[in-house]
């Protein structure tokens, strides 16, 4: 590719985005607390929910905060999740804070009344042809990993498997980052959900290392559904560093197109626009992967495709004309 062609479409991408009436695109969020067992955790766990509540509140979302107190509350979330959209742009975030436990065969999250195996919210979620993020923010949560993991959604366990079954700290520090603007690694005006999961490991690993004691909670993160998840250490910045054995797109990747408070020029964007501008964003990451492997006229030229495609739908979002797809 000649350098005047790169530089056109840089500069066609650099244009802002405005969009005169978006379409609504309102997320959800379901909060649910579950028993907090002993007393001292009461606190800490109504803490990160109300946390949650101030975030969603600010974003404009749609909050369904479950009660904790409730004897029903696995019915209750049952229900909030049958009421929800099932196709829609919209993310609808499920958070799950608390304890969980592990029996060597099945995951649970503990719930005043029966608790939530993961068999269950798995076949709950099916139905759902949205964005769909949930958060599994409880000790033994690795367990929840690979019953949830499915394409269009992304799943955050709190630790690795459910052998790690002591108190988790990753739940506070994630509820304080997903709205917080030092969590934004790439500095676009907007915090990600990988930078915020990124930024809220950190605290994690820092609180361990500071306190001089064994991490006995090591956190995943599986947006390419393939229920392996991927540690924070595997990544530099926003870009996974270390490549996983299989052959999926690396995780991370859809994490990082998901902000909870997006900037104004993110939010101006239409949802239809949106969609196809982060499916292009993935074919770029995944193609730079192959770079290596493909030939030099090769790899520029898908490149180019890619970008050109891109700066027409940046161009498209500004002056409201469809660009001519190619």
């Amino acid at each position: 590719m000649k350098q005047p062609a790169f530089l056109l479409i840089l500069l066609l991408m650099g244009l802002s985005l405005y969009a005169a009436d978006p379409a609504p695109d309102r997320a959800s969020i379901i909060v649910a607390v579950g028993a907090s067992g002993e007393e001292a955790y009461a606190a800490p766990f109504s803490e990160w929910a109300a946390n949650w509540q101030k975030a969603g509140s600010a974003a404009g979302a749609r909050l369904v905060a479950l009660n904790p107190g409730l004897h029903n509350a696995r019915d209750q979330l049952r229900k909030a999740l049958e009421e929800e959209a099932k196709e829609t742009s919209a993310v609808l975030w499920v958070v799950l804070l608390g304890h969980g436990s592990f029996d060597g065969r099945e995951g649970k999250f503990n719930l005043p009344g029966d608790d939530l195996a993961a068999s269950d919210l798995a076949a709950w979620l099916k139905p759902f042809q949205r964005p769909v993020v949930v958060i599994c923010a409880f000790s033994a949560s690795g367990a929840f990993l690979k019953p949830l993991a499915a394409p269009g959604r992304i799943v955050v366990t709190a630790t690795r498997n459910g052998a790690e079954n002591n108190y988790a700290r990753l739940g506070g520090y994630l509820s304080e980052t997903i709205a917080d603007p030092a969590a934004d690694l790439d500095k676009d005006g907007q915090t990600s959900l990988l930078e915020a999961w990124l930024a809220a490991a950190q605290r994690t690993a820092d609180f361990y290392k500071n306190a001089e004691r064994l991490a006995t909670e090591h956190s995943l993160l599986d947006d390419n559904g393939d229920g392996f998840g991927t540690p924070p250490e595997w990544f530099q910045g926003v870009r996974v560093v270390k490549k996983p054995s299989n052959k999926q797109a690396p995780d991370g990747l859809r994490a990082h197109q998901i902000h909870l408070l997006p900037s104004a020029s993110e939010k101006a964007l239409p949802p239809a626009l949106r969609t196809e501008r982060d499916q292009l964003e993935r074919e770029l990451a995944q193609l730079r992967e192959t770079k290596t492997t493909l030939p030099a006229d090769e790899y520029y030229a898908k490149l180019e495709a890619i970008l050109l495609r891109l700066a027409g739908l940046y161009r498209e979002s500004q002056n409201g004309n469809p660009a001519p797809r190619p």
